[in-house]
This record gives structure tokens, sequence and C-alpha cells, in this order.
């Protein structure tokens, strides 16, 4: 098994880092997240561990892509574009109740942005950090609302009230 893992380790130091990276970024997010569910905030643990891990992916994507024919510069300002007008396009996924204390579709907004970083990874030929990140958001997605629930109750001593998106 040492074997193993220290081909991995060697071989692929890089794609393990990029890896942790991606890893990293979203258990911060889900970590702060989960702050906020456990103060009843209606932004959780799976919105921001999305949010943080789009961060992430776009930023390694913009640092580590080669052999394109656009300067950094340009490439830069063409990410930060895209970037902020899906921004426009997830807020419009956010919907608020009658009552106006609960709000839907905040997750599904953040799933808007890291669907962008992921598309921005890809076009920049950031394969396997498009792959990780994919990777990770359906993490998220899936264990993580069972995860938060658990968490809440962990932490709180109560049930989680508002609810995200399922």
């Amino acid at each position: 098994m040492t074997e193993w893992v220290s081909w991995i380790l060697l071989d692929h130091a890089d794609q393990v880092e990029i890896a942790l990276r991606l890893v990293l970024a979203a258990v911060a997010g889900m970590a702060v997240g989960l702050n906020r569910d456990i103060h009843n905030k209606p932004i959780g643990m799976r919105t921001l561990g999305l949010v943080a891990l789009g961060s992430a992916t776009v930023i390694l994507s913009g640092s580590i892509y080669e052999g394109l024919h656009f300067g950094q510069d340009a490439v830069s300002r063409v990410v930060q574009g895209i970037m902020t007008g899906l921004g426009f396009l997830g807020a419009g996924a956010i919907i608020r109740g009658r009552n106006n204390s609960e709000v839907h579709g905040l997750t599904t907004a953040a799933t808007v942005w890291i669907a962008a970083g992921l598309g921005v990874s890809a076009a920049l030929g950031a394969w396997f950090i498009t792959i990780a990140g994919t990777a990770m958001t359906l993490i998220v997605l899936t264990l993580g609302k069972s995860l938060e629930d658990w968490l809440v109750r962990l932490f709180s001593g109560r049930a989680k009230t508002v609810d995200e998106d399922s």
C-alpha cells in the first residue's frame, strides 16, 4: 500500500495538491455555512460550500492553463465577465416566500455559479480541476443535506428550520 501512496504522491503531486485545494475550499465554505445554519440564517452549508468550491475552481483554472493563444489579462477579464453575469442569473433562481422569512433557491443559485466555474476550467483545458471540481460539487450536493442536518442537530441541539433547496 505504501508503494501505491508513494506513486500517487510523487508522480501526481500537482493533481493531489489541486484536489486538496478544492476539498479544502469546499470544506471551508461548508464550515462557514454550518455557522449560518446554527444561527438559523437562510444560507447554509451546501450553498457556501459550492460558492467556495466555485471560487477555487475559477482561480485554479486561471492560474495553471498553458498553451492558449490569449494573454492572461484577456482571459482574466473574460472570466470576470462570465462570473459577474452568472451572478445575476443565479439571483433569478432565488425566491422569497410570502411571509418573507423563507428563502428558496440559494443552493440552486450556487450551482449556477459553480457550473460556470466548471465551464471556465474546462474551457481553459484544466481537465483535472474540472473533473475534481465536478466530483466535489456532486459530493456536496448529494451528501451535504444529510451532513448539514446532522451537524446542526449536533452543535445546536435543534433541527434546522430554514430550508435552502432539496
